[in-house]
């Protein structure tokens, strides 16, 4: 089991869903959410729930609870800066709730390339960068706080002019993202194949 703290990112409005995609039943679990907890508790000693709401999830795990400042941000910086702030630790790794295909190997890859040399370590596939999949390290912590100043949410922001390491995954289905119905549904029938 790795030592380093895992993020699972599961505060975003799921605007594009039309509902709390969180909470989309998955994998035999009441939500999404469950799912990937389960998942990842098999792979960390430590795994947190980032979440501005902890009560709308009926099971039981460790919520890392979006700072007050941030109540009305749903960017994933927010996230990061409450992580880095909370947890004293040097490096996070993050996943996104709705990417329910990243499995054990990819995430061990990830981590063991990882090195203090970098400011990240993130997945990269032909079709690109996927930055919510990843190790992200302390050194950070500034240019998320600068970000969220300037308003700017685009994560890939936080990747330029810093030192990262990109791991390349050929399978676009690992990063399949649950952001549409018809992703949902598709993902649905990837699982049940």
């Amino acid at each position: 089991m790795f030592n380093t703290p895992c993020i699972l990112f599961a505060g975003g409005k799921s605007s594009r869903m039309g509902q709390d995609k969180s909470l989309l039943p998955f994998g035999g679990f009441a939500t999404l959410t469950e799912y990937q907890y389960s998942k990842l508790t098999q792979i960390f000693q430590d795994v947190y729930i980032s979440t501005k709401n902890p009560a709308k999830f009926s099971f039981s795990a460790t919520f890392l609870i979006d700072l007050s400042e941030f109540e009305n941000i749903y960017a994933p910086s927010a996230g990061f800066i409450t992580a880095f702030k909370k947890l004293q630790t040097e490096k996070i790794f993050v996943l996104s709730v709705d990417t329910p295909f990243v499995q054990k190997e990819t995430i061990t890859k990830l981590l063991t390339v990882d090195t203090t040399r970098v400011d990240a370590t993130v997945a990269k596939t032909p079709l690109g960068v996927q930055t919510m999949c990843g190790v992200y390290h302390r050194t950070l912590l500034e240019k998320f706080i600068h970000m969220q100043k300037e308003q700017n949410y685009k994560l890939q922001s936080v990747l330029k002019d810093t030192k990262v390491c990109y791991v390349n995954f050929d399978d676009e289905k690992l990063f399949l993202n649950l952001n549409h119905l018809h992703e949902y549904q598709e993902a649905l029938n990837l699982l049940n194949s």
